[in-house]
């Protein structure tokens, strides 16, 4: 009986460890390329941009891999005074950061690597990880204009981490259950006024939140019209500004993956994830990936709409709308959500 139980938790660890695996090395590596490719060159057609569309054959697909080589064959250069080894260690910390959301993300009714009871906490939490990563690149480049972006999107994250749990709260409320999985189910067994043949996709009764979600998401990756940190008449780059090479590229990909992330992690909440009305089993879980990844990709068009269209707030601004209307339209939601659970 020993053996028996030693040899369930090794194949259990031993599956844990190479569903991770996939998930780290498929997911973000796949969002990553197919969102760059796709929404930027989209974006480039919305502004009439026609650099991007030129190099390589079909729509400029070339225009990925010469990123990547620039990318890889520049210096690596660490300014003198700074902290090396913290220098080095932010971009990493940032990147990791993003891809830890992946894991409790579900892609199927069996696809997922971790259905952790309170995967949206975890979601949230490993999300704030980032800002960690952002203040160590500020402080350790030596450079005043690093450490005032660094300042700026600490401040920022906090602002606006508010808001987007307020808008997760609506949907546990809702859901009763802070697993993906379980709010992924809440959302496939409800009904419309009695009519269950679509569910019940919670931006239905949460569109509240679901904006509010977006607002925040779009403050957290500091990404127009929430890119003080990185303002570039400002401060040059921010807290990147003395990072190059492949370690500039940590962060670059972190932003994608972490756009990805929140997108991903809307679909799941308010649009039902991977779940198709009456495909179930076998078939579910080969069809939930393209499906989740569909609305995914809708969330995050959205998002990268944004970022191309609007101007830069100010800070003042940019603090305003947190704390003034987002939180309290937040906290008025929940209300309102808590209520109508208890009275229905």
């Amino acid at each position: 009986m020993p053996h028996m139980t030693l040899a369930l938790e090794i194949g259990w660890g031993t599956t844990l460890a190479i569903k991770t695996l996939l998930v780290l090395a498929i997911i973000p590596v796949g969002a990553l390329i197919l969102g760059y490719t796709f929404l930027l060159k989209m974006m480039s057609h919305m502004q009439s941009r026609l650099g991007p569309m030129d190099p390589g054959g079909f729509h400029g697909w070339f225009q990925l891999v010469g990123d990547g080589i620039k990318f890889l064959q520049k210096e690596d250069i660490m300014p003198a005074e700074s902290d090396r080894r913290v220098f080095a260690m932010a971009p990493a910390i940032v990147v990791i950061s993003t891809f830890l959301i992946f894991l409790v993300v579900p892609t199927g009714p069996r696809l997922v690597v971790k259905d952790l009871d309170v995967g949206v906490f975890y979601a949230l939490a490993v999300s704030s990880l980032s800002v960690v990563g952002v203040l160590m690149a500020g402080w350790a480049s030596a450079n005043k204009f690093a450490l005032i972006g660094a300042l700026r999107a600490a401040a920022q994250l906090i602002a606006y981490e508010l808001p987007l749990l307020l808008a997760v709260v609506g949907v546990v409320i809702q859901a009763g259950t802070m697993s993906l999985q379980g709010i992924v189910g809440a959302q496939v067994d409800g009904s419309i006024f009695g009519f269950s043949g679509l569910g019940n996709p919670f931006i239905l009764t949460q569109f509240v939140g679901f904006f509010l979600f977006l607002i925040a998401a779009q403050a957290e990756l500091t990404q127009t019209p929430f890119d003080m940190p990185v303002a570039e008449s400002e401060l040059v780059a921010g807290y990147m500004v003395e990072y190059t090479g492949f370690r500039f590229l940590f962060f670059f990909i972190g932003e994608f993956g972490t756009a990805f992330a929140f997108a991903a992690l809307a679909a799941t909440m308010y649009l039902g994830g991977w779940a198709i009305p009456g495909v179930t089993g076998g078939m579910a879980d080969l069809l939930g990936p393209l499906v989740l990844f569909v609305k995914l990709m809708g969330v995050a068009f959205l998002m990268f709409w944004v970022r191309f269209t609007y101007p830069r707030l100010r800070e003042d601004q940019l603090q305003a709308v947190a704390w003034k209307y987002l939180i309290p339209i937040g906290l008025l939601n929940i209300i309102v959500t808590a209520i109508i659970k208890v009275a229905v």
